[in-house]
């Protein structure tokens, strides 16, 4: 009888430690859906952040110290006023309620290429001009293409210019392309490994020549190519933009370009500026 009474009596504390256990384990179940922390910790690493260049947006800055770089236009050759769409931009971007900018240097070039830019990109007063910069502006190609302003004076389509005597076939716009391209690219990156932190602003190309029969086609197609392998540089980082200025000279010419028929105009120069400061804002 005895034997019997203590058999029941471990059977009951089996059975009351098994319902414990069963609750607790219905317990942490709910807790477990209710904050799945486990599971949110194991998918964690899969949510690879994308990779930073360092760089901030200048439109979270509040002051700008800003560096302009490259060819006459960026020098502001044809603006009768100097200001070419460096100052200009500067006096946009002052206009911005709280934000004060500061044009530290412009180091244009009337005349200079890409392959002139790249050994001045090692120089030591350069880097350290752009490496002081929270926005970089970079204006270079035109020359590249369109051999200055004197292609106007050089003769179009195998017609020899009285002046000159010398003549042009449109194709010759084609032919340096593929390297003054990579030599683009090669600036672009350079800027970018100079000054990791700062924005890089590349101002597209236009056609000057877009109202010379002989030059409209291949100079469009020139720039188009040009601007689209700057793009293909530019859109693998995130800190770096094109303004386009194609659109707004191809009806305008006459409105925006200077007497030398190349260079931007004060309002040519303005309409730049304008755009660069609606990508920064």
């Amino acid at each position: 009888m005895n034997s019997s009474k203590w058999i029941w009596r471990v059977v009951s504390i089996v059975s009351v430690l098994a319902t414990v256990l069963l609750l607790a384990g219905f317990v942490y179940a709910i807790k477990d859906i209710q904050n799945p922390k486990a599971a949110a910790e194991q998918s964690s690493p899969s949510a690879t952040p994308q990779e930073s260049t360092g760089a901030k947006s200048p439109e979270a800055k509040k002051d700008l110290k800003i560096a302009v770089i490259g060819d006459s236009l960026a020098k502001g050759t044809g603006d009768n006023s100097g200001m070419g769409f460096a100052r200009r931009t500067v006096s946009e971007l002052a206009k911005d309620s709280g934000r004060k900018a500061t044009l530290l240097n412009n180091l244009g070039i009337n005349g200079l290429t890409t392959t002139g830019l790249l050994p001045k990109l090692e120089e030591k007063g350069t880097q350290y001009v752009l490496g002081q910069a929270d926005v970089i502006l970079l204006s270079i190609g035109g020359n590249d293409l369109f051999q200055g302003a004197d292609l106007a004076t050089k003769g179009i389509s195998g017609t020899s210019n009285p002046g000159t005597g010398t003549e042009l076939d449109p194709k010759d716009l084609l032919k340096g392309l593929p390297k003054a391209s990579t030599q683009l690219k090669a600036i672009l990156e350079r800027i970018r490994a100079i000054n990791p932190e700062a924005w890089i602003v590349y101002v597209g190309l236009y056609n000057p020549f877009g109202d010379i029969e002989e030059l409209k086609i291949p100079g469009n197609q020139a720039v188009a190519s040009w601007n689209q392998s700057a793009l293909q540089t530019i859109n693998k980082y995130s800190s770096m933009s094109l303004v386009p200025t194609f659109d707004l000279f191809q009806h305008n010419l006459d409105k925006y370009l200077s007497s030398d028929h190349f260079h931007p105009n004060g309002d040519g120069y303005q309409q730049i500026a304008e755009r660069i400061v609606q990508g920064i804002r």
